[in-house]
Order: C-alpha cells, then sequence, then structure tokens
C-alpha cells in the first residue's frame, strides 16, 4: 500500500486551477489541502477537485505538509514563502520567477537579493525549495539534451534568444541548461510595451559564459501570443540546432551528415497540448522527488540563478557598464 503524501497549494489562479490542481487531484497517493485570500474561490475549488479548504495560510502551515506550492501572483512569491519558512516546512515548490516583485517582465535587482535571502532563511529553517521550469521537460528540449550528449556535439559556442517575457525566466534557464553559467553580460533596454497583464521594457542582451562561449537575447512583451513566443539558435561545436515556441518544432544540423533533421508537433497536436503536459511530466518528476525523500528536479539555486542573470542585465541596461555576474551579484549561501 502506497504512503500518502500530503501536499498544500497556496494561491489558486488560473495557473493552479488549469496546470496544477487537475493533475494533483488525479494522484491516488497525493492528499490535498488549499489556501487563498479569496475564501469563496477555496470553496469552489475544493468542492471540484476534492480537497481540503484551510482558512489562512496559517492554518495550513501548521499541518505540517510533506510539500506546499505557492502558485500565487509573482509580486507575493517572496512574502508568502517567508511566512511560511516561520513554520519550517519540509519543501517549498515555487512557481518562476523565484522573486518578482513587480512581475515576471520587470524583474529588479531587488528580486534576485530577495531570492537569495529566500534560500538562506530556507536553509535556516532546514526547508528544500523547488523551482518549476518546466520548459525542462519539453518534448524538444529533452530530446535535444540526450542528442548532444550521445552525439557529442560538444560545448555551446554561440546562441541567440528572442523571447516574449511570457517565456523570459524559462528561457533564461534553457540558456543555462544547455550553455552552462554566465560571465558577463552587456545590455541596453528599448521602449516599454505590452499589454496591462504583461508590460515591460524592451531589452537587448550580449554575454559570454564561463566555458567561452557567447551570444545575444532579445527580451520583449511587444509580439501577439498568436506568434512564436521564442525562437532559439544553438551552435555547438559539432552541431547546430533551432528550436520555437513552446515545444513546436526542432531542427537540427550535425557536421559530417549530409542532411537536417525536423522534429514537429503531430497534427492532433497544439502548442497549448505541449505546454500543458510539460506541467505533468515535472510535476510527476518533482512528486517521485517527494515519494523518496530524493533532491528535487530542479532547486532552489536554478532560481536564484536565473535572477542573478536578470538582474545583470537591467543593470547594464541601466548603467550602460559591462556587468560580471558573480563580481556584481556573488551567490553565497
Amino acid at each position: 500500500m502506497k504512503n500518502t503524501i500530503r501536499l498544500g497549494v497556496v494561491g489558486l489562479g488560473n495557473v493552479a486551477v488549469n496546470n496544477y490542481l487537475p493533475f494533483l487531484s488525479r494522484q491516488e497517493d497525493v492528499e490535498l489541502y488549499c489556501c487563498s485570500r479569496d475564501s469563496e474561490k477555496a470553496k469552489a475549488c475544493a468542492e471540484r477537485f476534492g480537497i481540503h479548504a484551510c482558512s489562512s495560510l496559517e492554518e495550513l502551515a501548521q499541518l505540517q505538509l510533506d510539500a506546499v506550492f505557492i502558485l500565487t501572483l509573482e509580486p507575493f512569491h517572496y512574502e508568502t514563502a517567508c511566512r511560511l519558512l516561520t513554520f519550517s516546512p519540509k519543501r517549498l515548490f515555487i512557481e518562476k520567477p523565484l522573486v518578482a516583485r513587480n512581475g515576471q517582465a520587470d524583474v529588479c535587482e531587488q528580486d534576485f537579493f530577495d531570492a537569495l535571502d529566500l534560500l538562506k532563511r530556507a536553509k535556516r529553517a532546514g526547508t528544500e525549495i523547488a523551482m518549476n521550469f518546466n520548459y525542462r521537460f519539453f518534448d524538444q528540449m529533452i530530446r535535444l539534451r540526450r542528442i548532444v550528449e550521445e552525439r557529442k556535439l560538444g560545448v555551446l559556442r554561440q546562441s541567440s534568444w528572442l523571447v516574449h517575457y511570457a517565456c523570459w525566466s524559462h528561457c533564461l534557464d534553457l540558456l543555462r541548461w544547455f550553455g552552462g553559467e554566465i560571465a558577463e553580460v552587456s545590455a541596453v533596454g528599448g521602449s516599454c510595451c505590452g499589454t496591462a497583464n504583461l508590460r515591460g521594457q524592451d531589452l537587448a542582451g550580449a554575454f559570454t559564459t564561463k566555458n567561452g562561449g557567447c551570444g545575444t537575447i532579445v527580451g520583449t512583451a511587444g509580439p501577439a501570443f498568436e506568434l512564436p513566443l521564442y525562437r532559439v539558435v544553438l551552435q555547438f561545436e559539432r552541431g547546430s540546432a533551432s528550436f520555437s515556441d513552446l515545444d513546436v518544432e526542432l531542427q537540427l544540423e550535425q557536421a559530417g551528415l549530409p542532411y537536417r533533421e525536423s522534429f514537429t508537433l503531430g497534427a492532433n497536436r497544439s502548442r497549448w497540448d505541449q505546454y500543458a503536459a510539460s506541467f505533468e511530466k515535472s510535476l510527476s518528476a518533482y512528486l517521485d522527488s517527494v515519494r523518496t525523500a530524493a533532491p528535487a528536479p530542479v532547486g532552489g539555486l536554478e532560481g536564484v540563478r536565473e535572477l542573478q542573470l536578470e538582474a545583470a542585465l537591467r543593470r547594464s541596461a541601466a548603467t550602460g557598464g559591462r556587468v560580471n555576474l558573480d563580481r556584481e551579484f556573488p551567490i553565497s549561501l
């Protein structure tokens, strides 16, 4: 007989209702508790998904659950996590970005320092912090990682990234996942564009990596959602890859092969199907780590390093100078 794992969900917005609760509530060995500032929303979710609604964050925290998911709006991640950490929870799983007081399209330097503080508080409380960088679980990303390793394509030497801010923190994480840690950046800012719900200043940056690579990255909230949300080109030592738009396609060329490989979605799949599936795969991997008391697939440090890169880009755009990440935004835990 499987042991029951008890999970809490804080924040019941669209991402929780559409991408977390449907999957988590289907797991036979999971017992769910939820909490929201909106008591009516908590009651509705409890009835819809068959879970327990708590009247306050403190009530949920006192249950000493196996893990708590922080799915609030980005500006409330830090405050919510700090309140929970006073109860020394076993594990916290936090949506991206780890901290973003002004929202994901307008990350500032203080977000990095708050995220670093959050990890230090978690360390003192004995709490593991995990991140949901679910783009790592896209089929094409898993395929590309496997191909790079199995075919020995080598180090990522150059790359270019054109990214909508809706996918920004995910793509910065993928940049590090494929290319290694960033050494320095130099950036400029553009106009402010987007919608009322997602608006920020355009950003264009150049970067170098610690393993000798370099590249460019552009962030914007301008393009319509109907258009590709990102376009990426990666140049490895012995191969080149390009991919775009929520797991839609992957193009691959390899030195010594006289053809190009193309991997695309089937006719009955959409990018939003792939997006939803990536949540299920990332959550499944995380639940397995909870069940086996293993480290989380994506730890909180990954969230801090993503914000380190964001902070460096913002500082460079503001000052007009080159920024060394380790010197100006050191990570010490």
